[in-house]
């Protein structure tokens, strides 16, 4: 049911208040100096009330982008803790861009409006910021907006999903061919820094990340049934990393002279109870071998393309590397080529028989 009351103002001008009362609903109240108005707001209020619409625009006028980002970082980070650092960060950025406007007037092509002062800028070390990045703090967003539509029932749809994100490059491979991953595994056994080669060559032969290396304890190792259990990964999930070769035996001759005041295999000297940091053993070892453009982590991509060359197939690579999808691993396909022409060999083989 909806009523018109007419008033006057303080200068003896009619105004006209109008307000909805339906069954199981708030009431609506709102003014207006036409009659005619509010007529037009009576029809169209009703009508997005039965239809379930009124409500959710009312919560987006209510809220601002700024109080969005508040309430994620305050209710649903905390259950993010890997990423609650990095993703607080972005939110911030879009917060101090987008923050004054209030949730309905959050549009895709505000957000285009500062998809692209991002993609065209610098990170704080003076470098022109990579898609990939973009695409992060864009995830985030889209994360953030997802949860105000889902949950807490501020927006009826998601902006963010309207807006197209940049296309992340191919990803760098960068391995090293034999010759120079031997010049630098010899640097690495000569130098001044004990724990640099084991850590190289089981970074090598296992794929492990620096983090999930550097943070292994001994409950974690075993040594007898040659393999390493990851408890915390990236993608959350526990892996089983197998030990062979001279891995295995490095770590049995580590194993006899551990310390006995920690539990990491590979602790600092100045605090036993944190990581060792061979940032500048690994750097003075790369410079020995005469090794350029080459990083800690593309270990773990020499490790992807040994695997791809030796016949492993991507599913094999994405489950020694911890990685949930196959997406990750795809720039690693044409490593195998000579390992899938077999394949086709021996199935056409099998088929059609011998050559005619």
């Amino acid at each position: 049911m909806a009523t018109i009351t007419k008033r006057l103002n303080a200068e003896g001008k009619p105004y006209y208040t109008a307000q909805i009362r339906l069954k199981g609903y708030p009431a609506q109240t709102a003014t207006f100096p036409r009659v005619t108005d509010a007529k037009n707001w009576v029809i169209v209020t009703e009508a997005a009330i039965k239809e379930g619409r009124h409500f959710k625009t009312a919560e987006a006028k209510k809220h601002s982008f700024a109080d969005l980002v508040d309430r994620y970082i305050k209710d649903v980070l905390p259950g993010k803790p890997k990423q609650a650092s990095q993703q607080r960060q972005q939110l911030e950025w879009w917060k101090e861009k987008m923050g004054v406007y209030l949730l309905s007037d959050v549009t895709p092509a505000l957000i285009v409006q500062y998809r692209d002062e991002l993609a065209n800028g610098v990170t704080c070390r003076g470098t022109p910021r990579n898609p990939a990045t973009v695409v992060r703090y864009m995830a985030a967003l889209s994360h953030a907006f997802t949860i105000a539509v889902k949950e807490w029932q501020w927006l009826e749809d998601s902006p963010s999903s309207k807006v197209t994100k940049p296309t992340e490059s191919r990803g760098r491979v960068r391995f090293l061919e034999d010759d120079d991953r031997e010049k630098l595994l010899q640097a690495c056994k000569e130098s001044p820094n004990p724990l640099l080669y084991p850590c190289v060559v089981l970074a090598l032969s296992t794929g492990m990340r620096q983090m999930e290396l550097m943070k292994l304890a001994w409950s974690n190792v075993n040594l007898k049934g040659g393999y390493i259990i990851l408890h915390e990964t990236k993608n959350g999930d526990r892996r089983r990393v197998p030990l062979s070769g001279l891995g295995l035996s490095l770590l049995q001759k580590h194993a006899k002279v551990r310390r006995l005041d920690t539990t990491l295999l590979f602790p600092s000297d100045r605090n036993p109870q944190k990581p060792i940091d061979l940032r500048k053993a690994f750097a003075s070892a790369l410079r020995v071998a005469e090794i350029t453009d080459f990083k800690w982590h593309d270990l773990r991509h020499c490790t992807a393309s040994y695997l791809a060359m030796n016949g492993a197939s991507l599913a094999e690579i994405a489950e020694i590397l911890g990685h949930k999808t196959l997406s990750m691993v795809k720039r690693y396909a044409h490593l195998s080529d000579g390992h899938v022409s077999s394949v086709i060999e021996s199935m056409n083989t099998k088929i059609f028989g011998g050559t005619q």
